[in-house]
């Protein structure tokens, strides 16, 4: 039975940003507990012993089957084993473990782990030192926990540590309490399982194809067909050696790319230093960074000195990211919401400096270890994917059971035809038996996978790489395709077009060259409120900061022996980077710099908090300056509102209207007599003075445009979703094409409550832009739908979360039209690709990686942009620096869907075909041959197979996507009739055959392939071997998503081939031959030629049928059962939108209503 605990307090399977799982949340497991009872395990061994293993590969399949049969129910504190069924209903079988600890080992380690807990634990083992329980599912270690009456993830031990519990640490840990974590929390790898070769061969083996295959090997050699059994037997032997040594090379390349193990710097409490391998790290250790670098084997929190990290590793993204201390405080820590603050686990630190007194390498406490690291996250995904909810995949398995369904028919048809023909029972049994192996295509599954395998080779040759193959074909059905802005429809880099000061006053003049503004504050904000660090004599950082500091002249220098000059130029103050003014040779005319700044504290951007500060002091540690630079309107909200110009947001309107990304900048001074070491952010960033704007270009890629404007021709929505300014972001939209001309916008305003007033939702018309007709604005004042108005709705992140929280009955209607989504957090880009999903869209993301892993991994299709080979971050890695690899991608999808498709019908008509030559052949008391039956499956079937997938992608989108089911009246029909018109085809055959003056019986007197050769058996021969090649010419779909047939040059020639080699088997064959293939000697041509005749009705015909299928033939059939609602939310959505002439309703307050709308949320 479940214990009542079988709900653990687990964390989530993935993470929306680059920080671990969020350890707080509820995973929905269901954990059930057993106890390995002896008497049944013993039972199990001989019944796995007498029934040839079938019992253990049943085990084997059904993990849950193998528990109840060996174990009895019990509460989780005394189970042995455990059975897990996750979210998705997949079960799993973990052992528990133990290991001894000493009882005093955990005071230190939270409440969770007092020591009264652990002594029942003791009383409950009746042991003399405390066991500790736990069993590791996915690379995760859970612990028992008795108070809660449950296994929880050993990093629950860390997950309420605040900054100040981690300052605490910076002394380091003595050897026996990390010896004691160590225990606790597990060896610190990320290590993947790389089974050895016999384990592998026994799991293969065990797989439900080679048992089949197995089962039929033995069935043919009974049956006397030894050539056939051998062949397949070879070909199953080179399958499995092929397929481990791919599964093992693939094991070893992903052990190589997570394990991690180095030599670290760990401080102990004594004050020394001891390097230790990186195994040994536990969470509270703390590590010396050195100034050279360190690839990162942990998550850890920097807690002193700088840190220039490259995490391209993780998020594709190449630019290095400054890292700067965690603040201290009482707050809880989170690598999530402070990754500017955490180094994550398979980073590269590039540089570390000021962390110590010398002023090289910085110092950090280790916060997650393994499989709960980052990387650990990104590499379990890869390890324990999530399932496919594709129904394409769904509908394969089904058809397999109705073909299985079809094997019954006709073994029971096989039954009564030979039982009255007084076969013998065994020899009636094994011929029974053989139908299943003919309808049951064994080679099914892996046929299916042709289409996807030359499409992944496809695309790498045009630089995009895959690390999930069965999401290429998803990419075949995306309806709906999201982009990021920065770097992905724009370029990645900006030109400064101009600085304008601000004051109570108003603006000044637009300056093109900031190096022509007096010397000043803005000036000085331009040219040290930044991240930008050296390494060696290179500036690396943000490209925007960089074009900031090019812009000033100004020079960037750092000083040596700890961040102090040799002179004390800027007091005891410990500097990071010295911004000093260009040499008076190169300053215009009239202004004259002299005075360098200092940086002494840096508080990085956040996406979050959408602005980045910097403390200054000038020469001799006077002078002490706070600047911010962010988001325009984050800026003002924190500037004194005496200090920003009347029309801050009429100027803001403007330049953001046209496109151009602006920043603000402020400053403040700051009290002499405040310690600038221990200042916090917060008192930093208030009731500052407003300094200015600073105004970049930021262009649309030449490739944009295209792109856009081929995905909307093919009714693929596109959206846009950035961290940038709305106004700028609806410009961006306009250019390349997402919001066309003649298109309106409107702008989406949802506030939470405050104070007294309730949450409110309000749409309202973006000012200018072309088209404003007034026939446009008549229809927007009768209904949207109505009026014929194309319209888009924008949405800023506030407004978004207010919509999630207040308004979820409207969010829907705002997903159908919403085009841009700006401001938006990397969380909510996650929270919009799952709002988008859960409207039935299936949706692709398209970003460089940086704040958009969370989403980039929450899409259907995620693409993200970088120069790596493969990146963790996301399904798909374009080289390509632009988004021309989505409309690729889509491309192939479809190519390899239409493939799939076609090789899932040619297989199971392969497997008909041969089906009804049996049952038509055991009627006449015979069979095929031994090597006939090679014949057809390897030099027909199998050779046509491998090539038919070769055909590339259609060159245009097509605005219908390809189908995905298997189970429609099209799919169906077209099988059924086909088997229909194959079927008249072999009976034909059969009776041109039987109507000849030369026919000769076959001896009624023996049966099966004891009787050949004969005439019937060489009739049938003739003509289904015509019909394998019928059949890849008729189901192999080009246009719209695939290049025409004749356009797969290998495809035909084998074809070409074939049809050769049966006619010259029917009209001239050899003697060698006939005797091998066993074909009754025939002379009269004009028999053969009939029979190619016949091949050449049937192929006719077939082809016919299906292109009056592909034209709609089937539509009656539809229009009889009447027109159905769409089973896609969006699309029902889409038509209730339809009939509500009201929506949206323009600059009309709504309020949160208190009942669904529309039926969904």
């Amino acid at each position: 039975m479940a214990s009542d605990n079988g709900v653990q307090p687990l964390g989530g399977s993935s993470s929306p940003t680059l920080g671990p799982p969020s350890h707080g949340t509820i995973s929905h497991m269901d954990v059930q507990g057993y106890r390995y009872v002896c008497w049944r395990v013993w039972l199990c061994h001989v019944g796995s012993v007498l029934s040839v293993g079938l019992l253990l590969a049943l085990f084997n399949w059904r993990p849950r089957l193998g528990v109840l049969a060996r174990c009895r129910p019990c509460p989780l504190g005394l189970a042995d084993t455990l059975l897990i069924r996750d979210s998705f209903g997949q079960q799993f079988v973990v052992e528990v473990l133990t290991e001894e600890i000493e009882e005093n080992s955990l005071e230190q380690q939270g409440a969770e782990f007092e020591e009264n807990e652990w002594r029942d634990t003791v009383q409950l083992h009746k042991d003399e030192k405390a066991l500790l329980r736990y069993y590791v599912y996915e690379g995760l270690r859970y612990v028992w926990m008795p108070k809660k009456g449950a296994f929880c993830r050993v990093s629950v031990l860390s997950q309420d540590w605040t900054c100040d519990d981690l300052y605490h640490q910076l002394g380091g840990l003595s050897r026996q309490e990390q010896s004691a974590r160590r225990k606790l929390y597990g060896h610190n790898l990320i290590d993947v399982p790389v089974k050895s070769y016999p384990r592998l061969l026994f799991e293969e083996v065990l797989n439900p194809f080679y048992i089949f295959q197995v089962f039929s090997i033995i069935l043919w050699m009974s049956d006397n067909y030894y050539y056939y059994a051998a062949c397949i037997l070879f070909i199953s032997l080179i399958s499995i050696a092929v397929s481990l040594y791919e599964i093992r090379k693939q094991s070893s390349t992903l052990r190589s790319m997570a394990r991690l193990v180095v030599n670290v710097t760990v401080r102990r409490d004594t004050g020394e230093e001891d390097t230790v391998s990186s195994e040994e790290l536990v969470p509270g250790d703390c590590i010396v960074i050195p100034e050279a670098g360190l690839l990162l084997p942990c998550d850890a929190a920097l807690l002193a000195g700088e840190c220039m990290v490259n995490e391209s590793m993780l998020t594709g993204e190449s630019v290095p990211v400054m890292k700067t201390p965690l603040p201290a405080g009482g707050a809880p820590y989170s690598p999530d919401s402070q990754r500017r603050h955490t180094l994550f686990c398979g980073t590269q630190v590039i540089q570390a400096k000021g962390g110590q007194q010398r002023g090289a390498g910085a110092l950090a406490v280790v916060a997650r270890t393994g499989f709960f690291t980052a990387k650990g996250d990104l590499v379990s995904s890869i390890l324990y994917p999530q399932p496919i909810n594709f129904r394409f995949y769904r509908d394969a398995m089904k058809f397999l059971l109705f073909l299985g369904a079809l094997a019954l028919m006709g073994t029971i048809y096989s039954i009564v035809i030979l039982r009255m023909s007084n076969t013998p029972w065994a020899e009636l049994l094994v011929r029974a038996l053989d139908i299943v192996t003919i309808v049951v295509p064994p080679a099914l599954p892996a046929a299916m996978t042709t289409g996807t395998i030359y499409a992944q080779n496809r695309l790498k040759k045009n630089g995009v790489f895959c690390i999930s193959p069965p999401r290429i074909n998803v990419c075949g059905k995306v309806s709906l395709f999201c982009f990021d802005k920065t770097g992905t429809l724009t370029e990645e880099g900006l030109d400064v077009w101009g600085v304008m000061e601000g004051s109570k006053a108003g603006f000044g003049e637009l300056v093109p060259d900031p190096r022509l503004l007096p010397p000043g504050l803005l000036l000085s904000a331009l040219a040290s409120c930044h991240s930008v660090a050296l390494l060696g004599d290179q500036p690396l950082g943000d490209p925007l900061e960089l074009k900031m500091i090019e812009s000033t002249g100004w020079e960037l220098e750092e000083l040596d022996g700890g961040g102090k000059g040799g002179d004390g130029e800027f007091g005891n103050v410990r500097v990071l980077t010295v911004m000093r003014p260009p040499s008076p040779a190169i300053q215009p005319e009239g202004i004259s710099i002299r005075e360098p700044v200092a940086i002494v504290r840096r508080f990085p951007f956040s996406s979050t908090l959408q602005r980045m500060s910097v403390v200054t002091v000038g020469p001799g540690g006077c002078n002490a300056l706070a600047f911010l630079k962010g988001a325009p309107e984050m800026v003002a909200s924190l500037c004194l509102r005496e200090s920003v110009p009347a029309e801050f947001s009429d100027t803001l309107r403007h330049f953001a209207s046209e496109g151009f990304r602006v920043l603000a900048l402020a400053c403040k001074p700051l009290d002499g007599q405040m310690d600038i070491k221990t200042i916090e952010r917060g008192e930093v960033e208030r009731g500052l003075q407003f300094l200015g704007l600073l105004v970049m270009k930021n262009l649309v890629k030449p490739e944009s445009a295209d792109v856009i404007s081929t995905l909307r021709q093919a009714q693929l929505r596109t959206v846009m979703v950035t961290g940038d300014n709305i106004l700028t972001a609806v410009n961006v939209a306009r250019s390349c094409g997402m919001v066309s001309a003649h298109e309106r916008v409107i702008f989406v305003h949802a506030s939470p409550p405050i104070a007294h007033s309730q949450p409110s939702l309000r749409f309202h018309l973006a000012e200018g832009g072309d088209g404003a007709m007034q026939g446009e604005l008549d229809g927007l004042s009768q209904g949207l739908y109505q009026g014929n108005v194309h319209y888009h709705l924008a949405v800023n992140g506030k407004s978004f979360s207010a919509l999630c929280d207040y308004f979820p009955e409207y969010l829907p209607k705002v997903l159908m039209r919403g085009t841009v989504y700006a401001r938006m957090a990397p969380e909510q880009k996650t929270q919009l690709v799952t709002a988008l999903q859960k409207l039935n869209y299936r949706v692709g993301m398209c970003g460089d990686g940086a704040n958009d892993c969370g989403a980039l991994r929450a899409a259907d299709v995620g693409v993200s942009l970088s120069e790596a080979e493969a990146s963790v971050a996301s399904p798909f890695t374009s080289k390509s620096d632009n988004i021309s690899c989505v409309p690729l991608l889509i491309r192939e999808g479809r190519c390899a869907l239409v493939t799939s498709f076609s090789l899932f019908k040619y297989m199971a008509l392969y497997s008909l075909i041969q089906f009804c030559s049996v049952l038509v052949l055991y009627t006449e008391k015979t069979n095929l041959g031994d090597l006939q039956f090679l014949f057809f499956d390897l030099v027909l079937v199998t050779s046509l197979a491998i090539v038919m997938g070769r055909g590339g992608p259609s060159k245009e989108l097509h605005p219908q996507r390809p189908p995905a089911s298997l189970l429609t009246l099209a799919v169906l029909a077209s099988l059924l009739l086909h088997t229909v018109l194959l079927i008249l085809g072999q009976v034909a055959a059969l009776l041109i055959t039987q109507s000849q003056e030369w026919f000769v019986p076959l001896n009624s007197t023996m049966t099966g392939a004891a009787n050949l050769p004969n005439l019937e058996d060489t009739g049938l021969f003739a003509v289904s071997g015509f019909q394998y090649i019928i059949m890849a010419v008729v189901v192999t779909k080009g246009y719209p998503y695939k290049k025409p047939l004749y356009t797969n040059a290998l495809f035909v020639f084998v074809l070409l081939i074939l049809f050769a080699i049966m006619c010259w088997l029917v009209i001239y064959p050899l003697p060698l031959l006939r005797r091998l293939l066993q074909l009754y000697t025939v002379t009269d041509m004009n028999y053969k030629l009939l029979l190619v005749s016949l091949a050449a009705l049937n192929f006719f015909t077939c082809y016919l049928l299906e292109v009056l299928i592909d034209q709609g033939l089937l539509n009656c059939f539809r229009a009889l059962r009447g027109k159905r609602e769409s089973k896609k939310q969006y699309k029902r959505l889409d038509v209730l939108l339809c009939d509500t002439p009201t929506w949206p309703p323009l600059d009309q307050p709504l309020a949160p209503p208190q009942c669904s709308v529309i039926g969904f949320s």
